[in-house]
């Protein structure tokens, strides 16, 4: 166990830490990573949009407030109840289909690198916002884009976190960058918190989208047309331009250039299909499929509903080792068969089956740490691969982490009872060159493929990359309940499962269900390059208290202790049965908030 706090400090308090209120709402909420952003989607809400005019104007703002966490060129995954259905979303880009396998061998490369061009993916952002605003949403577009042109081309405060993001880029910027400096230095320099910071290009990238659509009559149509500028004209063409036309140093140590064409975008849209759901204490939990990580989640509930967690004390060394050990077995899982259903045989029934996890559920020591990842053989479904480590042989076990961004979160529910959940991500500052055209930069998600034909999750054109992104939502006899989320990569589905028990298990408010301490289990392969992994890691927020850690160490778990408020930025709303509603986001996020009325 290292950096342990002294016993009886403030910081391994469990008493219940509530830095933010219980927020409390009859009509609407909306929870968002910036503050300006949740204050954008509660403004539509005032003004008679629904939860999908909400939840996009948030994200078209998060967008522009949280570059480092989140852009136009990444990705946006959702969980969404609307009218009585609900529904996941594939926010998820797909690979070039020019960009090959046998290119990946030919140049000597084992593993995808997570910055440059090479790993581009098909920008999904844009379109999965727009295909769902003209679908169900009901605000012209204009309305829905506004908060988040003002706020790029007149500008907002800057902020500690975005402020470091830029400044520990800067270099590279300087050095190899030129349209990135360009973007976000001032005179070669990174901004100060409190300084105005304004993106001229993304807001008029953004008011183009806005102007295609008013040239349409129809609603509907109009932001058609703005999916079409985007996808199928001059943005779609700037892409491909950029990435036959730039070379980038990356984590290979080679100049790449990208793949990415004007095909691929155009034959790119997002899908809607059916969530993953399991019933759990009587409330039903949504997640996307196995193109994310968010079976993860369930099948951590279904292993877990065989032990009652109800009658140990929350944050016992009981009750946590049973998470650890949960979060093991459902992430080997992951490493040895999640995947794009379109290519993998992903056994998703098998792994959401009683009889399954009842057996994973009997491999858990109740007093001992187990070794090593342990994935069920299905061997009569899918071959079992070799999920010991992410490093193919010969990889330099040492090599730089190219990843260095996170991801943002929203959660918006209207006065109807619609409920959105999405989580933003990929497009980062810091890991590829902004576009000047655009004035974004792409995303580099393609580094979560592996580059091994035995495995789940292999590179393959026009492929989606099993990604971390996990929103959730949960319905209690078919009705919306509880609408959550966090960033944070592969602890999203360990933090969120935690605020999830806290709340169904223990019966806490919103706002202690977000601030209670976490656990987050570490040793599997990490989803981003260069895919580490420390067998037998739990790294413990430094409030749980130090006879806990040094218990669950005794046990044969390797603790490493993290700042006090570390992991992650959970939000969360509840719809009571009152009618009204309750919410609360994690002083973790510095920044979040939550608003409604």
């Amino acid at each position: 166990m290292q950096d342990s706090p002294p016993p009886g400090s403030k910081e391994n308090d469990m008493s219940k830490h509530i830095a933010r209120p219980n927020f409390r709402a009859r009509s609407h909420a909306v929870a968002a990573g910036h503050y300006l952003a949740a204050m954008a989607g509660h403004d539509v809400l005032r003004d008679g949009g629904n939860a999908i005019d909400a939840a996009a104007a948030v994200a078209f703002c998060l967008a522009v407030l949280e570059p480092h966490q989140n852009g136009l060129g990444g990705e946006c995954p959702m969980v969404v109840h609307f009218q009585g259905r609900t529904m996941a979303v594939s926010g998820q880009g797909t690979s070039p289909r020019g960009l090959t396998l046998d290119w990946f061998r030919e140049q000597g490369i084992s593993l995808i690198p997570g910055d440059g061009l090479l790993p581009a993916t098909v920008p999904a952002h844009v379109g999965t916002w727009l295909v769902m605003l003209r679908d169900f949403g009901t605000m012209p577009l204009a309305r829905v884009l506004e908060p988040a042109i003002d706020l790029a081309g007149t500008g907002f405060a800057a902020y500690p976190r975005l402020c470091e993001a830029i400044a520990g880029a800067r270099d590279r910027f300087l050095n190899e960058w030129r349209s990135s400096a360009e973007t976000f230095l001032r005179n070669g320099a990174a901004p100060e918190p409190g300084d105005r910071v304004q993106y001229p290009a993304i807001a008029e990238t953004l008011r183009r989208l806005r102007n295609q659509a008013a040239r349409k009559i129809n609603r509907a149509d109009g932001v058609q047309a703005a999916f079409d500028w985007f996808y199928k004209g001059p943005a779609a063409a700037a892409i491909q331009d950029f990435c036959a036309s730039t070379r980038s140093r990356d984590a290979t140590g080679r100049d790449n250039k990208g793949f990415l064409t004007v095909e691929d975008i155009g034959r790119w849209k997002p899908k809607r299909e059916d969530p993953l759901s399991l019933q759990y204490r009587g409330v039903t939990v949504h997640k996307c499929g196995p193109w994310s990580q968010g079976p993860v989640f369930l099948q951590q509930l279904a292993i877990l509903s065989g032990f009652d967690l109800a009658a140990m004390e929350q944050g016992s060394v009981e009750y946590l080792h049973l998470l650890i050990e949960a979060a093991r077995l459902a992430f080997a899982d992951r490493e040895a068969y999640y995947g794009d259903p379109d290519f993998d045989r992903v056994p998703m029934a098998k792994l959401l089956s009683e009889s399954y996890n009842a057996a994973r559920r009997a491999m858990i020591d109740t007093h001992k740490a187990a070794e090593g990842l342990r994935p069920g053989d299905l061997s009569e479904h899918v071959p079992l691969p070799d999920v010991s480590t992410a490093l193919p042989p010969g990889a330099a076990a040492d090599i730089a982490d190219a990843h260095t961004a996170d991801t943002t979160h929203l959660d918006v529910v209207d006065r109807h009872g619609n409920c959105v959940s999405a989580t933003p991500s990929g497009g980062w500052l810091m890991t590829s060159p902004v576009i000047p055209d655009l004035g974004f930069p792409l995303g580099t998600r393609g580094q979560m493929f592996y580059l091994d034909p035995a495995r789940a999750n292999c590179y393959a054109p026009g492929k989606r990359p099993r990604t971390t992104l996990s929103p959730s939502l949960a319905t209690r006899d078919g009705r919306p309940w509880l609408v959550f989320g966090t960033p944070g990569g592969d602890g999203q589905d360990q933090w969120t499962l935690q605020l999830f028990l806290n709340i169904v298990e223990f019966g806490m408010t919103a706002a202690e269900a977000v601030e209670a301490p976490t656990v987050t289990v570490q040793s599997f392969p990490g989803s981003f390059y260069p895919r580490s992994c420390t067998p037998g890691l739990v790294a413990c927020e430094s409030r749980i208290p130090i006879k806990t850690m040094t218990a669950l160490q005794e046990m044969g778990h390797e603790i490493e202790v993290d700042p006090a408020f570390a992991h992650g930025k959970p939000s969360v709303i509840r719809l009571l049965e009152d009618g009204s509603l309750e919410a609360a986001i994690t002083s973790r996020a510095e920044i979040g908030y939550v608003t409604g009325w």
